[in-house]
Parts: structure tokens; sequence; C-alpha cells
């Protein structure tokens, strides 16, 4: 009879430990279907200007001006892309990829925004409070974070915001491979040896930032020397205005120049004639079409594939 009440209390607490385990398994697999199911959610960052903002899961239609070369790395295509000039300007350097992609104004109306109906709007540079309350009215609206002349923070942080943050670290990645091996090109062909990338309209010269768009490729990247000259003349815009006489100054030893004449008047002065660039014959023409005057890892690569085509070409 004793065994027969000492079975009855084991089989009672095995019961009893069983049920427990199965409730908990229960419990542990709701919380991991709550938690999968949060994780899939929208999500909420906090954007630039302050305010959390609700990003849509998946978003389809997305507004970004200016930040197309970041979107496109990221194989996300916008609902309509940045331009100018009633459509006419465009990012040209991207239509390979944008050209079936409408247009829509550089200061993103209203008007136009709506027309669009995006899920989700990104502005790159800080916006007036009034026109961004506007933009919530459409659609989420983040402002970004990051500064526009840091690519690759900025990349970061779009690839954070469209959960795509792999893929991202993958680009910048393949870029520093790119880069390498176009330093490598540099510095077997100009080693320790001087460019600037000058923008020529009509008669008025401009030199890129030195830490900016294709400065930064040039110097960071590809490894060019920086013109002691060029310290003192940039200031805090992305292409600082140059006189012919401080152009002259730098002694530079290889020109990368951004002009749409076919035959610029300057180059017909003494002064541009003695620059060593010049007479060596390492001036490396392009159109204000290309991608010398922009931002992103798609613009910065293509910048890299014209230095070695330029030396290419020079043989």
């Amino acid at each position: 009879m004793k065994k027969m009440m000492i079975g009855a209390m084991t089989l009672s607490l095995t019961l009893a430990a069983c049920a427990a385990e199965t409730d908990e398994q229960e419990n542990g697999m709701l919380t991991e279907e709550e938690t999968v199911e949060t994780e899939e959610g929208p999500r909420v960052m906090t954007d630039g200007a302050g305010n959390e903002v609700e990003i849509p899961e998946d978003p389809e239609a997305i507004i970004a001006s200016y930040l197309e070369d970041y979107l496109v790395a990221l194989d996300v295509m916008p609902a309509a892309q940045w331009s100018i000039g009633d459509g006419e300007g465009v990012q040209f350097y991207l239509q390979d990829e944008l050209a079936d992609v409408p247009t829509i104004p550089y200061d993103l109306p209203y008007e136009s925004v709506l027309e669009y109906e995006p899920d989700l709007i990104i502005i790159r540079d800080e916006v007036e409070q009034d026109m961004l309350e506007q933009y919530q009215l459409i659609a989420p609206a983040y402002v970004m974070n990051a500064s526009p002349t840091d690519w690759r923070e900025t990349l970061l942080e779009l690839g954070e915001i469209l959960d795509k943050e792999d893929e991202a670290n993958e680009v910048i990645e393949s870029y520093d491979v790119r880069a390498e091996e176009t330093a490598d090109v540099v510095a077997e062909r100009a080693d320790g040896e001087t460019a600037a990338a000058i923008w020529m309209i009509d008669t008025t010269l401009f030199v890129v930032h030195p830490e900016r768009s294709s400065g930064a490729v040039l110097y960071q990247d590809a490894g060019f020397e920086l013109p002691s000259v060029l310290n003192d003349l940039s200031d805090e815009a992305d292409w600082a205005s140059i006189s012919l006489e401080e152009l002259a100054e730098m002694d530079v030893d290889h020109l990368f120049l951004i002009s749409d004449d076919e035959e610029p008047a300057l180059t017909e002065d003494r002064l541009w004639q003695n620059i060593p660039a010049v007479e060596n014959e390492n001036v490396y023409t392009f159109d204000s079409q290309s991608a010398w005057l922009y931002y992103g890892p798609i613009a910065n690569e293509q910048v890299l594939g014209f230095i070695e085509e330029s030396f290419e070409a020079a043989d």
C-alpha cells in the first residue's frame, strides 16, 4: 500500500513538471513570436530635427531629394528624382539607373511632394519647421542626422532607415577596395605629385574643397598630394572661387578640368600655359554632367575611374 502511494505521488509530480515545462515552452514561444512581430513592425528613429519618426516597413514610394546616389547604391529606386530648371537639369551621371524616374523640383514644394504620394520622405539638409510640418501631413518625414559632406555617414544612416545596414557596409567595403586599386595606380604613375579639380564656367574658376565631393576622392582616397596654396583658398563651400593667378601659384602637376566649353578662353592666357600640368600635358577635361560635382558612392567610384582613364589616355 505504501509503495502504491509513493508511485502515485511520483506520477503526480512528473505530470505537474511536464505541465509546467509545456506552459514555459508555450510562453517562451509566445514571447518569441511577439518579439518577431515587434521587430518586423514600424521602427522609430530620432532624426536630425530631434523628432521621433516612425519608419514604415518596406516603404515603396520614397522621396529623398539629392540622395538618389545612395538609394541607387542600396538598390532602391526613388519615387521621383532631384532636378532643377523645370526638370531639365538632373544628376546626369545617374541616368543609366534613373532614366525612367520622374523629376521633382530640388526644393520639394508641398504640392509636388503630395503628387507622388510618398510613404516616406527623407530630407538631406535642414528644413524650415513649417515646411517640415507640411511634409509630415503627407508621410513620415525624416531629416538626416549625418553631415551631407560625409558620404559614408550618410550611406550608413540611410541603410539604417531602410533596414539595409548590411548592404550599406558592403558598398563601403567594395568602394574602399576600389579606392586602393586607384591609389596604387597613382602611386605608380604620379607618386608625390599634386593634383587639383577645377570647375570652369566661362572665365570663372572654382576649385574643389580638399575634404569634400571629388576633392576627398583625389586626396584621401586616390592619394594625390595637396597643393599647399589650396589650404588657404578653400572655404566652407564645396567649390571655392579662385582666380587664374591663384591657380598658377599652385604649381599643380595634374589638373582635372570640368568645363562645357570646347575651347575655354582662359586656356590662351600666358598664366594658364605656364602651369606645370598644362606644360606637361597633364590636363584631363570632363563636362559638368560627369560625377565630379557630386557626392555619394557611385559618384566617387566614377571619379576613381576617371583618374585611371586619364592616365591611360595619356599613354
